[in-house]
């Protein structure tokens, strides 16, 4: 039995290297290689050898931070796309597939077949069904804002610039005004005398006498407001203005050549420099007096019967003043008061009056008649 054992059991003892163990031992160690330094070389060849597994992809956070801290935007948007390249999003235009098995494909959005009673009502077929027509909202429309001054941003810059060039101007001017009016009033034995003008103080004169004549246009478009109508044909508040300011501006100028044509025929040169000094600073006075007049009627609504009451005070305060300064200059030698008058009315009433109708036919002529 024992010798049965020592037959069928090998040996474990040691043994000498095989061929074929001296065979797999010089491939180990031609695969892994030993340098003189004693450091293991791959020499796997390429075929046998690991990939190298693709690098880890960097977020916008980590290139930024490798950057230094003093790199400008430029910098950094150059840094982000030598790192990042936008790749060409190609998507499918092929339809979608998918679907429940035992179910048929879905339709596209674009597919729209309504049943019979959606597409068609009961009176689609009777010629007065127009389902193109608008039909209108429910509701009640609300009332429009109606317009007023206040709320007009043009008459408010124009007001508040002709506010703001005139006291400038009055500042700077004020002596000159303060001279004019005691020189107005003042009559020495020789007669009234001429106050010497620059060449400023004059511009500033007609300035006023354009602001005259743009405070009586917003007046005259109250007053059609309010007793003619107030819907006009025009398509703007504003042109009703232009045109009513163009009227004034030609009415001074007619009654400034009418008074120069006369008085060059009646009266000497000398006479006829006083007269119309005197005719220009009290239109620009005029002007003055009326600018409260226009802020009130405009911002406060100041009733048009007491505005109509300020300003037929101002004009026969103006008239008075005329008439006064009239005597002083051409009739106050003269005994005869029938001149005057006579002079008078036909300067200055008769324009006036002329100037009243004229305002009131364009009124009657633009409005629109029902």
């Amino acid at each position: 039995m024992f010798h049965l054992l020592n037959d069928t059991i090998p040996t474990t003892h040691p043994a000498s290297p095989t061929p074929a163990t001296e065979a797999s031992h010089a491939a180990a160690t031609t695969a892994t290689g030993n340098t003189e330094d004693g450091v293991q070389e791959n020499t796997i060849p390429s075929p046998m050898r690991r990939e190298v597994r693709p690098v880890k992809p960097r977020h916008p956070y980590e290139v930024l931070r490798s950057l230094p801290p003093d790199a400008t935007p430029a910098q950094q948007d150059s840094a982000i796309q030598a790192v990042f390249q936008p790749e060409v999003i190609e998507r499918s235009t092929q339809p979608d597939t998918l679907h429940l098995p035992g179910h048929t494909p879905g339709k596209s959005f674009k597919e729209i077949n309504l049943p019979q009673y959606y597409r068609e009502s009961f009176f689609a077929k009777d010629s007065l069904f127009h389902p193109e027509l608008n039909g209108g909202r429910y509701g009640v429309a609300g009332d429009p804002v109606p317009y007023t001054m206040r709320n007009d941003n043009v008459i408010t810059g124009l007001l508040l610039g002709c506010f703001i060039v005139a006291l400038f101007s009055l500042a700077h001017a004020r002596g000159f005004l303060f001279r004019q009016a005691k020189n107005f009033f003042y009559v020495s034995k020789s007669g009234p005398k001429s106050v010497t003008e620059t060449t400023s103080e004059i511009r500033l004169q007609f300035f006023l006498v354009g602001l005259t004549c743009l405070l009586f246009s917003i007046l005259c478009f109250f007053f059609s407001r309010e007793y003619i109508a107030e819907t006009l044909i025009l398509s703007s508040q504003h042109q009703l203005i232009a045109i009513c300011f163009a009227i004034m501006v030609v009415y001074f100028l007619l009654k400034g050549l009418l008074y120069w044509s006369v008085n060059w025929i009646f009266f000497d040169r000398k006479k006829n420099e006083q007269w119309m000094k005197s005719q220009l600073f009290i239109f620009a006075m005029e002007g003055l007096a009326l600018f409260p007049l226009v802020l009130l009627q405009v911002y406060f609504n100041l009733s048009m019967q007491s505005a109509m009451i300020y300003a037929l005070i101002v004009i026969i305060l103006v008239k008075i003043l005329s008439f006064y300064k009239c005597y002083l200059i051409f009739f106050k030698g003269i005994s005869v008061v029938l001149q005057i008058f006579l002079y008078f009315c036909a300067l200055e009433i008769i324009p006036l009056l002329s100037l009243g109708g004229i305002l009131a036919l364009i009124g009657n002529y633009l409005k629109i008649n029902y």
